[in-house]
């Protein structure tokens, strides 16, 4: 007798009860120093490391090959054709990654890779969705700190997510969360976003945070703008609605000041124009007409560029090393 067909929305059974999910990027030096703290541990279900080389410029491509060889734990390389930013990246290997519960974290070792266990036991066993860490010191230059509290500040007005969560990179997600945010196919991912659109059934722990092992950050103040733009305009109608409000404004500023006018010239008949103040309004004016168009601009691009089909990735290679997890 026939054995009836699975439904088509139940989920394939894990390969391992952990994958952890690494865009790399400048990170010959490091890389495989983490992966072989990973190695080290033995989480409940097995581990799986998934690599995403980011279209990096050094000798990152070599260094992850050659962990294939002489890693004895599970390990997919993905190779992007060029780069893509580090969302994009963690989107990739998410896509690629089999575990019952998935851990994004930095190549840099500064999130020690001894905590990956403490994160990732918090999930399992407080059947958390999500669960993000939190630093009580952060290892990173004053100007860095400081954008990602605005970054986090931005959020909170912005994203439907509980006030005051601190968004890390270094996070847990159960299968479930990743699947369902790996629909999305737009060019221009905010991992967060995505997540809180998804489930708010969210935890955060604090963990320890290193000074960088090697060189310096890749994030510029331009990189950090850019996240800031995704944060704002992928996942949140705010930013119009600000424009909307900022135009009223201006409407009625400007009957005020209508008003005025004509007062002044019905009661004070020999009042000189004022250049100063007539410039001043037509600056103000063309200043808030600039911001209202540039918002929308960015808006129209962002649909134009998705319409067109703008990949969020393109991937060369895809490599494993053939070991092989155990079920979850």
């Amino acid at each position: 007798m026939d054995q009836p067909a699975p439904a088509a929305d139940v989920a394939p059974r894990p390969a391992f009860g952990l994958s952890i999910v690494v865009p790399v990027y400048r990170g010959a030096a490091t890389v495989g120093r983490l992966v072989d703290a990973l190695a080290a541990l033995r989480p409940a279900g097995g581990l799986e490391v998934v690599l995403v080389n980011d279209g990096s410029p050094d000798d990152s491509d070599a260094a992850c090959r050659a962990l294939l060889a002489r890693t004895d734990i599970a390990i997919v390389y993905v190779e992007h054709a060029r780069n893509f930013g580090e969302h994009n990246a963690v989107m990739t290997g998410l896509r690629h990654a089999s575990g019952a519960y998935v851990i994004t974290m930095d190549d840099d070792l500064q999130n020690p890779p001894e905590e990956v266990t403490r994160l990732y036991d918090h999930a399992r066993l407080g059947h958390w969705d999500v669960v993000y860490t939190r630093y009580a010191v952060k290892q990173h230059a004053g100007w860095r700190n400081l954008g990602s509290r605005f970054a986090n500040a931005v959020a909170d007005r912005l994203l439907d997510k509980p006030r005051g969560l601190y968004l890390s990179s270094f996070r847990c997600m159960a299968a479930l969360v990743v699947r369902e945010i790996v629909r999305y196919t737009g060019p221009y991912p905010y991992v967060d976003g995505l997540i809180m659109q998804v489930t708010r059934h969210i935890d955060s722990i604090e963990v320890a945070h290193l000074p960088r092992a090697e060189g310096r950050s890749n994030y510029t103040l331009r990189r950090l703008v850019r996240l800031w733009l995704n944060l704002a305009t992928s996942f949140s109608l705010a930013p119009l609605r600000l424009a909307i409000w900022a135009g009223l404004a201006m409407a009625l500023l400007g009957a005020v000041g209508a008003v005025l006018t004509i007062a002044e010239a019905l009661i004070l008949h020999d009042t000189p124009s004022g250049w100063a103040s007539t410039m001043t309004v037509i600056l103000f004016v063309g200043g808030v007409q600039s911001l209202i168009l540039g918002v929308l601009g960015e808006y129209v691009g962002r649909t134009f560029l998705s319409a067109n089909g703008k990949p969020q990735g393109s991937v060369r290679t895809v490599l494993r090393n053939g070991r092989e997890g155990t079920q979850a």
